[in-house]
């Protein structure tokens, strides 16, 4: 897969800019800026790409970055001390829904963007958020040290038949839903048993089977790595991470294409920001079908924009989570659910660790 040339970017950005209301700007002065805050590796450099480079040169705006782990308190510190330094931030759609019921961001005034909101996936769901990018949490392994992988998600928790370490996120996100579908729960009705102390039981039961091999990590960049490194047989991984390490840097993993998890990422506005306007415009931009489509080319994310697939590159599709034959197999992460009762799984999760 190519990266769309120059050219092709900036008339891309141009589009975009046309449907957001945008004209080409002179270059920028020192006040036409904007702090833009996403996760960090090659995930914001596919960003960087597809999005902030060609949004500056088009708007004459001077972008800075800054990146972050997802945390809630940070976005939060700087709401309660009227000390907004970031204008637009990607976050998690859990985090958005709970940042927004706690007022924290500033609920999206869609006609003052110029989107259609029923164009975007799950659209309805944030009221402080604009649907960016469709990720999945996948199970992934390395052909070069095991040719035979798993091909389920139940072969996680068989240490008989794949002996050997296994990398989990340090979290019950995710982890608990994988544990109720390996036991036998079918995808429609995992997050009712999970709603139940009964199924939170049969989750952590499932995961004490594999406890005492799983080695746990925290960032988004450390699966590659453990894979690389042989220090586990098998990870839970975000999918761009795992297209990025086999297109970048030559590496052979698999993806197991079974219980995926898909979870969303929103661009959102810090309430208090000092250049709310300037981020309206940076996110109608974004949103954009081509400017989703466009994202494509440099990360394996699908667009939250439904009307930006006709716009993507046919040899990208099969790398999407969100391509047919891929979503057949999925779970949809309920951000509702996480919302609700996470505080309280997280403080379990702990004291299950502890034990």
């Amino acid at each position: 897969m190519s990266k769309t040339p120059l050219t092709n970017v900036a008339a891309l950005a141009a589009i975009g800019l046309a449907a957001a209301g945008l004209a080409p700007a002179e270059p920028a002065f020192a006040s036409d800026q904007l702090t833009i805050t996403s996760f960090g590796g090659a995930y914001q450099a596919a960003e960087r790409k597809a999005l902030f480079e060609p949004y500056a040169m088009q708007a004459g705006v001077k972008i800075t970055e800054d990146g972050y782990n997802g945390e809630f308190a940070k976005i939060s510190a700087m709401v309660e001390s009227k000390s907004v330094t970031w204008d637009v931030v990607d976050a998690d759609a859990n985090a958005t829904i709970r940042l927004c019921a706690d007022g924290v961001l500033e609920t999206i005034d869609w006609k003052k963007l110029g989107l259609d909101r029923t164009r975007f996936t799950d659209g309805n769901k944030y009221d402080c958020g604009v649907p960016n990018t469709i990720y999945a949490t996948v199970l992934a392994y390395d052909k070069d040290k095991l040719p035979n992988g798993p091909k389920t998600i139940a072969d996680l928790f068989d240490v008989q038949k794949f002996p050997g370490k296994r990398g989990l996120l340090r979290s019950p996100f995710g982890n608990l839903e994988w544990a109720l579908i390996a036991d036998g729960v079918q995808f429609k009705d995992v997050y009712k048993v999970l709603n139940t102390s009964e199924g939170v039981d049969r989750a952590f039961k499932k995961l004490d089977t594999i406890k005492k091999d799983i080695l746990w990590w925290q960032t988004n960049a450390q699966p590659p790595q453990l894979l690389a490194d042989g220090q586990v047989i098998m990870t839970s991984a975000g999918n761009g991470r795992i297209y990025d390490a086999n297109k970048n840097s030559g590496k052979h993993f698999e993806i197991v294409w079974d219980a995926q998890e898909l979870g969303m990422n929103v661009w959102t506005i810090p309430n208090g920001g000092p250049r709310r306007d300037a981020a309206y415009k940076f996110i109608a931009f974004a949103g954009s079908p081509q400017a989703q489509a466009n994202q494509t080319n440099y990360s394996s994310y699908g667009p939250a924009n439904k009307d930006a697939i006709v716009h993507v590159d046919p040899a990208i599709l099969p790398h999407l989570p969100t391509t047919p034959d891929h979503m057949a197999n999925a779970l949809q992460v309920d951000p509702a659910f996480w919302a609700d009762k996470g505080d309280d799984l997280r403080q379990r999760f702990t004291a299950w660790l502890a034990k």
